[in-house]
């Protein structure tokens, strides 16, 4: 079923909407929140937060790609659950990824004072659009789904090592490519 299929389907009220999306999503959107949360029945709890969130919002909106919206949903509820879950520890895991681009965007100041959300937003994709399909993937794959280095690697079919000299250099031009565009942010 396709996703304009899927939202009419929300659009008329019918429960089959989150089986459909769940059928055709779901192992996506499990391997993001475990990406992030190491547990997976955290990750199926945030899944299903994230349907009934889509159940929530469809209507009245009429997202376009429905995956992305899903996926947003589903990174955002799980990243709350990792912040509850880990209030007073770290999970290496998570925190490697974004500490690797945190200190990228904002050089130890805080996200706000640099960048509004949507400004932000609107840098890294005007970025990505820079990068070919292989660097895009990489950046996405680390810094949207938090996937490991190691799980990068073996889907791009080079060495850890390599994936972590790729993802600096790919950091280093987000770097660069902020530095450039900052006065335009």
């Amino acid at each position: 079923m396709d996703d304009s299929e899927i939202i009419e389907l929300f659009y008329a009220r019918s429960e089959q909407a989150i089986a459909e999306l769940s059928d055709k999503y779901g192992h996506i959107c499990i391997k993001t929140a475990e990406n992030i949360l190491k547990n997976h029945p955290d990750a199926e709890e945030c899944v299903n937060d994230a349907y009934l969130g889509v159940w929530n919002t469809v209507p009245p909106q009429r997202p376009k790609p429905l995956l992305t919206y899903l996926c947003r949903i589903v990174r955002n509820i799980a990243i709350n659950k990792y912040h509850s879950n880990t209030a007073k520890k770290r999970n290496s895991y998570y925190d490697a990824a974004l500490s690797e681009l945190y200190d990228t965007v904002t050089d130890g100041r805080t996200a706000e004072d640099e960048l509004e959300t949507n400004e932000l937003s609107r840098v890294i994709d005007a970025f990505l659009a820079t990068l070919n399909k292989e660097s895009r993937v990489m950046f996405v794959r680390r810094y949207w789904h938090s996937d490991s280095v190691k799980d990068i690697a073996a889907r791009m079919g080079i060495s850890p090592h390599a994936a972590t000299i790729r993802l600096s250099r790919i950091r280093t031009k987000f770097k660069n490519y902020l530095d450039e565009h900052g006065e335009k942010i």
